[in-house]
């Protein structure tokens, strides 16, 4: 089961999930405490979009587009 289901939809390509800063701790399944689920879910993902793993990737074009794209001045 995702737990962070709820937030990959506004993970950006960038790295970036927008949180409140509400307290309403909570603990990954690693066991460290984070100030609320949102903040959990965007450090999560961060890694994940760091080691190229699972969707969060969606806004990225695939290799082959990334190196015929034509840069206009």
């Amino acid at each position: 089961q995702d737990d962070c289901s709820e937030f990959r939809s506004r993970f950006e390509a960038g790295g970036r999930l927008d949180c409140t800063r509400e307290n309403a701790p909570v603990r990954d399944a690693s066991g460290k405490q984070h100030t609320n689920k949102c903040l959990m879910c965007a450090e999560k993902l961060k890694k994940e979009a760091q080691r190229g793993g699972g969707s969060v990737q969606r806004n990225k074009l695939p290799a082959p587009e990334r190196t015929n794209q034509v840069r206009c001045s």
